[in-house]
């Protein structure tokens, strides 16, 4: 059950969009980069693993809190809310445009009823609920994905080989997005409390075995959803990658994405949902003389502020990229979570990248420190220069502590 909730959790409906239309644009290249996102589940599982059973703490607030005190928890739980509230937006968006042209009344329709039934739900089961319709969900989308492969490869002009040699392995070809995955996978996950809730329910050998287990299948679904995108492809669709495919095959197939999207989707949300009463109620522990209706009330308001942008036509590609790129500063802090540090260093390190990720969002990174070609060389070289800059700002504070004790 574990490992299906944290696969499913993982595989929303933006995933899959997002890699349908990297294997569309770049082709097998574009599938797997943005499946390397998905070793967060190794990098996560086995930090998480020793953050269980050598520090003994019982979530990421309390090691956070016991190590760095209450201005880490509050600046950490500030980007946690940043990624929670995307998570809404940039999945109904996906459903959205199964339904409607964007911006049309029946795609926002689509996505107000989509969110409302799925908030309905959730406020009332909770993480149970979650876990237990995330292991149902699980099931279901195997089962659509292996039929719709089946229907849609016989179809396709390229072979299996032709599949794997559909990309060309240069930064033009999506080279780029694979390496700043690489990159963000040191931090990315601790972000994302859909992810590291799961951490610390059942015994730690059990989630490390799911989380190895996790990433496993989570890259593989991954790959195997970018080749829906490489066979428009191998056909010269244009656009959103699933949806053109679907509407090119017929109302058959279109009904079967329609119900992956939409698994997917749900699986994710009520997750969100979950993660930020938890987030509120628990790990900040500022409601606890109410927690189920305060944590009822915080699912609402997360619902409605999450569909805000809907309006606006954000894009959700930019909602993996810009929030991995402002969460790199983790990266030390986990790496090195059992070294002695000054408190300074939370706050250095993890503000340093919140700054590369806002130059990233605002388009404001000199052009003359562009390192690499292709789309994805701009982000490349900021998590580059953005990751040395955390590392070094975070053993600063050190160094300079390092050389008061030798003046003294």
């Amino acid at each position: 059950m574990l490992t299906s909730s944290l696969v499913i959790a993982w595989i929303f409906a933006k995933s899959i969009t997002n890699a349908a239309n990297l294997g569309l644009e770049y082709g097998i290249v574009g599938g797997l980069s943005y499946a390397g996102y998905y070793l967060s589940f190794l990098t996560g599982g086995v930090m998480l693993y020793r953050l269980r059973t050598r520090g003994k703490f019982d979530s990421i607030h309390h090691f956070l809190r016991s190590k760095y005190g209450s201005s880490a928890v509050r600046l950490f739980t500030l980007l946690i809310v940043f990624r929670l509230y995307n998570e809404v937006w940039s999945n109904t968006m996906v459903i959205g445009s199964y339904f409607g042209a964007a911006g049309s009344s029946n795609y926002y329709l689509a996505i107000i009823v989509f969110t409302a039934l799925i908030l309905g739900y959730t406020l009332k089961g909770g993480l149970r609920t979650s876990l237990i319709t995330d292991a149902i969900q699980m099931g279901f989308f195997a089962i659509l994905l292996c039929i719709l492969l089946v229907f849609i490869l016989p179809k396709s002009h390229y072979s299996a080989t032709g599949y794997l040699n559909s990309g060309e392995w240069t930064m033009r070809g999506g080279l780029g997005l694979l390496f700043t995955a690489l990159i963000q996978v040191f931090s990315y996950p601790f972000h994302d409390p859909i992810l590291t809730d799961r951490a610390f329910i059942s015994s730690p050998k059990t989630t490390l075995r799911s989380y190895l287990a996790a990433t496993i299948i989570g890259i593989t679904c991954i790959l195997l959803f970018s080749f829906i995108g490489i066979f428009g492809k191998s056909e010269g669709l244009q656009g959103q990658a699933s949806v053109e495919v679907s509407k090119m095959l017929g109302t058959g197939v279109m009904l079967m994405m329609n119900l992956i999207m939409i698994t997917s989707a749900a699986s994710c949300i009520d997750s969100t949902f979950t993660s930020f009463s938890k987030l509120v109620v628990v790990d900040i522990g500022r409601f606890q003389a109410k927690p189920i209706s305060i944590g009822r009330w915080c699912m609402i308001l997360l619902a409605v502020l999450g569909t805000i942008p809907v309006f606006f036509n954000a894009n959700i590609l930019s909602a993996t990229t810009i929030s991995g790129t402002m969460v790199i500063g983790l990266a030390p802090v986990f790496i090195f979570w059992n070294k002695a540090m000054p408190k300074r260093s939370f706050q250095l390190s993890v503000l340093c990248g919140v700054f590369a990720g806002l130059v990233l969002a605002f388009h404001l990174y000199p052009k003359f420190l562009v390192w690499f070609d292709g789309k994805y060389g701009e982000l490349l070289s900021i998590n580059i220069l953005g990751s040395i800059l955390c590392f070094s700002v975070f053993f600063l504070p050190l160094a300079f502590r390092y050389g008061n004790d030798q003046a003294d």
